[in-house]
């Protein structure tokens, strides 16, 4: 037994459940598989997640069955644990290389994980016997998210017109194919290009980019951020940048209903100049703008989804590890974690780091406050590439043709650009 997996199984007796399964996210491969199989077990039981723990118990019960050990990789996908079915699904398609289910099962763990160039391989392995949906599909889809668009586009022109329930997924790669032609030819779409992928996967703008740790794991994301109103100032200065390059002229700013939402619409209005309205679905012509769409309600972002004309999403802090049910038409920043500038925090005392409480200030106040702020961005740690104005300017003024295009789905996946994060 491996050291993680007696890690876990301490942490496990503990009642610290969560911790275990991190402990096991570092020992899938390095464990065989009867001892993954048993400590599954153990864990599904202690989450009373029986339909695991029985797949886990078939497993055991005969390791060497395929259809056993594709039943456990798929329960393992379906309990959020997709790194625990990478191994077993592979064990279950050396057994039989012809189950197109445990091949489909293994793609979607390799998904979850991010591991897009791994989902490529393994369909390669079997690219003889792989059909144009959805097999093919998989094979553009995580062509592209790996960043391999020579074999995207190679793929994506032999797919056949679905005609069924997969008309929204070739849509979707089309789409997303069509802004790497327009991106590649101002940008190198490598794998230190956050803004270029970006747009590419999302078909949103990505305003700033985080000034620290590019070269030391981030690549301009941030893992957690505490805000502030220079920082969403500097947001929106660019936002400015992007509805002026991409001759986009709004009429107003529709403000959403959440208190982080309106004080950011309220500043937005004051740094653009435009009158304010109440958010409508199906508003034209305006700039919706939100401070984090995860928080907003789950009716209102379903009236997002599909796209009204002249109305553009503004998001100021996008959440890229959890990212909302609605993608952006422009982010100002990509985090992981993010402190508004007037919740509740820490304050740095006499005695040290102390409590500080929220902000109570009215709304406008607060976005008063923000509107006149210093934009001037953070120099940061002096060793992220620069991101001038005219970057930005000239990136959307090159690609604005292929912008506000399809419904606005979210994108799981960081694709090619990875960043550090905490599990």
């Amino acid at each position: 037994m491996t050291m993680e997996l007696e890690e876990a199984r301490r942490l496990l007796a503990e009642g610290d459940l969560a911790g275990s399964v991190r402990a096991v996210r570092f020992a899938v491969e390095r464990t065989t598989l009867r001892e993954l199989a048993a400590m599954l077990a153990e864990l599904a039981t202690a989450a009373e997640f029986e339909d695991l723990a029985a797949a886990a118990g078939a497993v055991l019960d005969n390791p060497d069955a395929p259809q056993a050990l594709t039943a456990l990789g798929y329960q393992c996908i379906e309990y959020g644990v997709s790194f625990a079915a990478i191994p077993v699904l592979t064990e279950s398609l050396r057994l039989d290389p012809t189950s197109r289910l445990a091949l489909g099962e293994l793609v979607t763990a390799f998904e979850d994980e991010f591991r897009h160039a791994e989902a490529v391989e393994a369909l390669l392995r079997h690219e003889s016997a792989l059909s144009p949906w959805p097999e093919r599909y998989y094979l553009t889809y995580n062509s592209i998210l790996s960043g391999d668009l020579s074999r995207a586009r190679a793929e994506f022109a032999q797919l056949p017109v679905p005609g069924d329930e997969w008309d929204f997924a070739r849509d979707r790669v089309g789409r997303m194919l069509a802004r790497a032609d327009s991106a590649e030819a101002v940008t190198s779409l490598d794998h230190r290009d956050l803004r270029g992928w970006h747009f590419t996967l999302t078909g949103g703008y990505l305003g700033t980019l985080s000034p620290y740790g590019f070269d030391a794991g981030m690549t301009g994301r941030w893992a957690y951020l505490g805000d502030s109103p220079q920082l969403c100032r500097y947001s929106l200065d660019r936002l400015a940048l992007v509805l002026s390059a991409a001759e986009q002229h709004p009429r107003s700013i529709s403000l959403l209903p959440g208190r982080a939402d309106r004080i950011l619409g309220l500043a937005a209005a004051r740094v653009l100049g435009l009158p304010t309205r109440e958010y409508e679905p199906g508003a034209t012509e305006t700039v919706v703008v939100a401070y984090d769409l995860r928080t907003a309600a789950g009716d209102i972002t379903a009236t997002l989804r599909e796209r009204a004309p002249g109305q553009i999403l503004f998001e100021h802090a996008t959440c890229w590890t959890q990212p909302p049910a609605v993608a952006a038409d422009v982010s100002g920043l990509l985090h992981q974690t993010v402190i508004e500038p007037w919740a509740h925090g820490q304050r740095l005392g006499d005695n040290g780091l102390e409590p500080a409480p929220a902000d109570s200030r009215p709304e406008t106040e607060i976005a008063d406050e923000i509107a006149c702020a210093d934009g001037t961005p953070d120099p940061g740690d002096g060793e992220t590439p620069p991101d001038l104005d005219a970057d930005l300017t000239g990136f959307v003024a090159n690609t604005s043709d292929t912008w506000l295009i399809g419904p606005r789905t979210p994108m799981k996946s960081p694709g090619p650009v990875q960043s550090s994060f905490f599990v």
